[in-house]
């Protein structure tokens, strides 16, 4: 049976301490996912990937890079994406003019992650924006579900031709509600009948195209009393029986708020992981608990090794086929070989 490496971790700086490398080699550890800190430059990044791959060739390394204000690396040569709404305005005034766009944005952003050795971003967002939510805002696409869902479709067609896989978010939407779950918990009372209508209707219209989904830390009451990432009714039977999607399922970062509560219970990272795990997700991220001596990420291996020992949850083979699905196909452009590139410097006067 494969080996299912389910959680996602991060490291501290710029390059690898002697405990990155470890917790690198962990059987357990997928992939790491990348923040600002992590940045300096592109040759350091570029050896930071080199560095994580020669400990584990089918690491996954992530990062969250969506443009506008979630864009991790902007400097030495990354391009300034527009954040979608930008996107969602231009569809306004000319729609094929802003699937063109889409695409182009896609695949600048995904040949020069892989130029840079990232494999993987988690973006798209298919929340949709009523102007109630400060966290997601400008990085949604606009407030229509098939608008979303065609300009979603556009930039994951550019990210494919750059051999990168996709990520919808925040399963089933995160738009509604104004609390934002990194400090909150917040509760979206609308009916299922309401949500699968309106914001989970991207999900199914992409269900042939997404290759990973990230479920919200919202309660959804009128559903389940647990937060979606953290239950069986949204994840098994609503997204994969209901709403036909086979890809992985990852959930949002374990230390943010909204992940923090399950049951009306304060809850360790290991009890929220093993939850997830057992809801339906595939792997679980621990994010920004690697700074000082990591001891959080350490309790995580520790904790979801004993769990696994004493069968709290079970190791799938299913999801480590859906993890190393999504490592990039094809081959990735060196950064000055991808700066003459037709295709890139095409697409590079298409973005808005």
């Amino acid at each position: 049976m494969t080996q299912h490496a389910p959680l996602i971790i991060d490291i501290a700086g710029t390059a690898l301490t002697k405990a990155d490398r470890r917790r690198l080699k962990h059987p357990l550890t997928g992939g790491i996912i990348l923040f600002g800190r992590n940045w300096k430059d592109r040759r350091e990044l570029s050896e930071l990937c080199l560095e994580i791959k020669d400990i584990r060739e089918d690491l996954l390394i992530c990062v969250d890079h969506e443009g506008g204000r979630v864009q991790r690396f902007r400097t030495d040569g990354f391009t300034h994406l527009p954040p979608m709404r930008e996107l969602g305005t231009l569809w306004i005034k000319d729609q094929l003019a802003a699937t063109n766009a889409a695409t182009a944005c896609g695949y600048v952003l995904g040949a020069e992650l892989r130029a840079s050795g990232v494999d993987f971003s988690f973006t798209p967002v298919l929340d949709l924006d009523y102007g109630e939510s400060s966290v997601i805002g400008d990085r949604a696409f606009g407030r229509d579900p098939r608008v979303v869902t065609l300009l979603a479709k556009s930039l994951m067609h550019g990210l494919l031709q750059a051999g990168v896989a996709n990520c919808g978010k925040h399963f089933p939407g995160h738009g509604f509600v104004k609390a934002d779950s990194h400090t909150d918990i917040p509760v979206d009372n609308r009916s299922l009948k309401a949500i699968l209508a309106d914001d989970a209707a991207p999900y199914q219209w992409l269900n042939t195209t997404l290759s990973s989904v990230m479920p919200a830390h919202v309660i959804y009451p009128k559903v389940d009393a647990r937060p979606a990432g953290f239950s069986s009714q949204w994840l098994n039977f609503i997204l994969r029986s209901q709403l036909g999607f086979g890809g992985a399922i990852f959930s949002d970062d374990l230390s943010m708020a909204g992940a923090r509560l399950i049951d009306g219970k304060e809850v360790s990272y290991t009890e929220a992981g093993v939850t997830a795990l057992n809801a339906g997700c595939d792997m679980v991220l621990l994010c920004n608990q690697s700074v000082g001596e990591g001891q959080p990420v350490d309790e995580l291996l520790d904790g979801m090794s004993e769990a696994l020992l004493k069968g709290q949850w079970e190791a799938m083979e299913a999801s480590e086929l859906r993890r190393l699905a999504l490592l990039p196909q094809g081959r990735a452009f060196g950064w000055n070989e991808l700066m003459v590139q037709p295709a890139y410097m095409h697409a590079l006067g298409l973005i808005p």
